[in-house]
């Protein structure tokens, strides 16, 4: 009995506690609830040994994800999988890793540091937003608490910490799903990047390939020398050459290379040059930024040209010349040369550190020299006709082949005419399974005969527009230059000695 009357003691003086609890948070002043709950946290903290900080996931006014928040989680990641009882699972699609797994809510690991346990918790906010709905939606927002004892302050606050954020980014770098971004407007849509691009299977000479692979994996690792020559952590890239000759190709295989990003930025849907700066704002480092045909994107090129010949041309009177220039002046974004120069190495481009901005274009005389001069586009690499160094690396990839006896007709044909490596490869695409490699080559030597024997009729209806020499002229006629000469000036109004008609007929 003595048992039962202590719990029906202790059960009568909680429910009194709870009533009186309730009876002051219904009764009391707002102000005096605050004071009292300040002075009871404080006296708490006099009894209570440990600390707690808490990492939320998103901070700041843009509402943006925390990056501390995502390298805990990706910290996190090995210790929940082993210790926690509900995680959360999450497919990557990479080489090293196919699953994720994190902590679910409201889960709790610990984890150990130089000797000194600590006890990581995950949890969430949850509030729902006024609305007339019969499902009204919430605002979930996700954080993590980090608990320890407060006589090892110094160490979690400096060492540990540290090292959470640093091997959180590595894992983030290991297991992230790499995406391929476009902007729609000022905004980022992404999908994941999965082009099977590498630089073994592009078609390029071996010297200029591992050139560009070295200037790539050089600029990876030299954060400390762009910070100690004060210039942002970034390097620009020009792209030019024919169509077909493997510019895009040519991006996607630096992507994988150095496992970054790529932003293909589609200046025509942008509005203007503030829009284009929240575009650079929101990429992420570690990324590409590439504008394909700069030439064709946006009337940025020549414009300072254009702008010299309409101000010597004067006042146009015509009203056909200044109605195509007010209608492309009304649909045309309102991006200028100045905004993408700014975009490219003004202030707003170092707001993020290590990516590469790439461009590309087939007609490179007519980007303005502004645009593409080094410092901005530091490395131009021109991407040509298929050269047979370049078909060779083809044929290996589409035959697996690296010689065969017709390669030496390839190779004289290759030094005489032009075809791009897009080319090239459609010809060495097996058009039956199995492949013959033989009748590949042969289909292969055929187009290049006929491209051959297209450009050179092309030269001669060329040279026959364009009028044929006097030499040419005089064999025609049976006659000799000199003669053939004569005829032509008679033709034009001119007599033996250089006079005009009308004066040799004075003279006689």
């Amino acid at each position: 009995m003595k048992t039962v009357d202590t719990f029906t003691q202790l059960g009568s003086v909680i429910a009194s506690v709870m009533f009186v609890w309730a009876m002051f948070k219904q009764y009391c002043p707002y102000q005096l609830q605050n004071y009292f709950e300040k002075h009871s946290k404080r006296v708490f903290t006099f009894v209570y040994p440990f600390i707690q900080i808490t990492f939320n996931e998103f901070t700041g006014d843009r509402f943006m994800r925390s990056e501390a928040y995502s390298a805990i989680e990706n910290y996190l990641g090995s210790s929940s999988s082993m210790q926690a009882k509900r995680l959360k699972a999450d497919v990557v699609k990479n080489g090293s890793q196919s699953l994720v797994l994190s902590m679910d809510d409201f889960e709790e690991v610990t984890d150990e540091f130089q000797g000194v346990k600590l006890r990581w918790a995950s949890g969430k906010h949850i509030s729902k937003t006024p609305s007339f709905s019969f499902y009204p939606a919430t605002d979930e927002r996700m954080y993590y608490t980090l608990t320890f004892h407060k006589r090892h302050r110094n160490l979690i606050l400096g060492t540990y910490l540290s090292h959470v954020l640093k091997e959180g980014d590595a894992i983030k770098v290991k297991n992230r799903q790499r995406k391929l971004y476009t902007n729609s407007g000022s905004y980022w849509r992404h999908v994941v990047f999965e082009h099977p691009a590498s630089f073994e299977t592009i078609a390029m000479e071996a010297d200029k390939k591992k050139e560009i692979m070295d200037d790539l994996i050089t600029f990876s690792q030299a954060e400390e020398f762009y910070a100690r020559i004060g210039r942002a952590w970034k390097r620009g890239y020009l792209l030019y050459g024919p169509p077909g000759t493997g510019k895009s190709t040519m991006i996607a295989a630096m992507a994988n290379l150095l496992k970054y990003d790529i932003y293909d930025l589609e200046l025509t849907s942008v509005k203007d040059n503030t829009e284009l700066r929240k575009l650079l704002i929101e990429t992420s480092s570690r990324s590409i930024i590439v504008i394909e045909d700069i030439d064709c994107s946006l009337d940025l090129t020549g414009q300072r040209k254009k702008k010299n010949e309409e101000q010597g041309r004067g006042d146009e009177k015509d009203p056909k010349l200044k109605l195509p220039k007010e209608e492309t002046d009304s649909k045309q974004s309102q991006v200028t040369l100045s905004g993408l120069l700014n975009f490219i190495d003004g202030l707003w481009s170092a707001c993020k550190g290590e990516r590469l901005v790439v461009f590309t274009t087939n007609f490179l005389e007519k980007l303005d020299p502004a645009l593409i001069r080094k410092g901005r586009m530091d490395k131009h690499i021109e991407l040509s006709y298929c050269s047979f160094e370049a078909f060779k690396v083809l044929a290996k990839n589409y035959l697996l082949i690296e010689s065969h006896h017709l390669y030496a007709r390839i190779q004289e044909l290759l030094g005489e005419t032009k075809m791009t490596p897009a080319e090239v490869a459609e010809h060495l695409m097996p058009k039956t399974l199995p492949g013959d490699n033989k009748v590949c080559l042969e289909g292969l030597i055929a187009g290049l005969e006929k491209a051959k024997e297209d450009a050179r009729l092309k030269a001669e209806e060329e040279a026959r527009e364009k009028g044929s020499s006097p030499e040419e002229k005089a064999k025609e006629k049976g006659s000799s230059p000199e003669e053939n000469a004569k005829d032509q000036g008679k033709e034009n109004g001119f007599c033996e000695n250089g006079n005009t008609e009308m004066n040799c007929k004075e003279k006689e």
